[in-house]
């Protein structure tokens, strides 16, 4: 496939990144020279230094017969002129862009986006992507990771193992003796900050970190088993009121069980626009570093705080601040990658990338064969993957343990209908079953092939 990604930041480089791997032709677009030159010597790119919207640079970069473009540069204005001019000048069957706008977003503006209006196929939002993440931290606090697939029937959840673990040094085979109810499967283990997928045979030891899927009834269940409590969050103070944290409040005011929500934002005009659109959150004006201000919103009674503003540092000092107050947990909006191995040693309990969670959503509309979802797990290192089984795809008919799946793919969760199972080697796959599984980042492209259609389906 002939992919021109325009942008050579954080999440343009990385989306580079997948796709290079996976031995795509790709060629990187950025009016900053330098940043084309560090992703050229990085990775297997071909780069051209311009502006994406311009159509002889897009020429250069070889748009007449691309693909797929993704427009992901810092401007929505630049990445929404670049998809009209690869579909209107060059005929680029998929255009997908970055925008983060929220009136560009908002649903009563969504015939702009048509074929005959602003042909972008997929528009991605940052700062939705963003709130949705930090909405899953918050349904399950005693998890550093957490993802929905299958229509949210099924969630991923880490778990950072303790020294009072109560299944620890257990193999993964009598586990699933001992909780034959229980719908949930180890998938991915990082060890000494090596992940893998593990064997039946495996153990799990103290400060491992592991990948589960389970069913969503059983998600509280599968916590306990691991030896963490879950906890109901009813006071959560917010400190950023932007888009993200709007987004999180308005979300958290909607929900059956009354939650007490506080935001803290520092400038006036946009505290007053979160106060004029919420009914019953609590809207402070000043600083999130000011104690002061964080003990008027009650931050020692609080069971989560959530710190997004624009700024890490800003993120991680009041989520220090509010930890050391007496607040429960901290969760950080967190852009720069190498602050993250901060996240233990300050007691941040879990961090959102928003890169990493626009990757995700962008990958899951690139990926090839009937792919409905992806998520990317660490840096790049793996994929959970969510697809559809067709009559023509090699594995349809077959029982899982005669499918050749590579030795770093797991088979977590699988839905036949209405019902969803966590299968065994003796499960078998059928048309219109939906798969999850868990796949090592270099495996990914035999997963592909393995859901994929064959030519004789056409």
């Amino acid at each position: 496939m002939k992919v021109i990604i325009c942008g050579a930041g954080q999440v343009g480089w990385q989306i580079a990144r997948h796709l290079a791997g996976e031995k795509n032709d790709v060629t990187v677009v950025d009016n900053n020279a330098d940043l084309v030159r560090r992703a050229t010597d990085t990775l297997d790119v071909q780069g051209v230094a311009g502006f994406a919207s311009y159509p002889d640079v897009l020429d250069r970069a070889g748009a007449r017969d691309a693909d797929m473009l993704i427009a992901a540069t810092h401007s929505d204005e630049v990445n929404m002129v670049t998809c009209q001019v690869a579909h209107s000048v060059f005929s680029v069957p998929r255009k997908i862009a970055r925008l983060r706008s929220q009136s560009y977003l908002d649903a009563l503006y969504s015939d702009l986006y048509r074929r005959d209006h602003m042909p972008i196929d997929v528009v991605i939002s940052p700062e939705r992507e963003v709130a949705d993440a930090a909405l899953r931290r918050l349904a399950a606090p005693v998890a550093f990771d957490t993802q929905a697939f299958l229509g949210g029937m099924t969630q991923l959840v880490g778990i950072a193992l303790d020294a009072d673990c109560p299944v620890l040094n257990t193999p993964l085979r009598q586990l699933t003796d001992l909780f034959s109810t229980l719908r949930a499967l180890v998938v991915g283990v990082r060890r000494n900050g090596v992940l893998f997928a593990p064997d039946a045979g495996d153990q799990l030891f103290a400060e491992d970190q592991i990948y589960v899927l389970a069913h969503r009834d059983d998600v509280k269940r599968t916590l306990e088993i691991f030896g963490k409590s879950f906890a109901q969050q009813r006071r959560v103070v917010i400190i950023g009121g932007g888009n993200v944290g709007l987004a999180v409040a308005t979300a958290l005011e909607k929900r059956t069980d009354r939650v007490r929500v506080k935001i803290i934002e520092r400038s006036r005009p946009i505290a007053e626009r979160a106060a004029d659109m919420l009914e019953r959150t609590i809207v402070l004006h000043g600083d999130g570093l000011n104690m002061e201000l964080l003990t008027e919103a009650s931050i020692s009674k609080a069971d989560a705080v959530l710190c997004v503003t624009d700024d890490d540092k800003v993120n991680v000092l009041a989520g220090v601040r509010a930890k050391s107050a007496g607040c429960k947990m901290a969760i950080c909006l967190v852009n720069d990658p190498t602050l993250q191995s901060l996240m233990g040693p300050l007691n941040i309990d879990a961090f959102v990338n928003p890169r990493s969670t626009t990757v995700s959503s962008i990958l899951r509309h690139i990926r090839q064969g009937r792919v409905r979802g992806v998520y990317s797990i660490g840096d790049a290192e793996a994929e959970v993957i969510e697809a559809q089984v067709l009559s023509t795809s090699p594995i349809s008919g077959q029982l899982i343990r005669d499918i050749a799946f590579p030795e770093g793919v797991l088979v977590g969760a699988v839905q036949k209908g209405d019902q969803v199972i966590t299968p065994n080697g003796k499960t078998r796959v059928e048309e219109g079953d939906l798969i999850v599984l868990f796949a090592m980042s270099g495996d990914v492209p035999e997963v592909e092939r393995l859901f994929q259609v064959s030519i004789d389906f056409f």
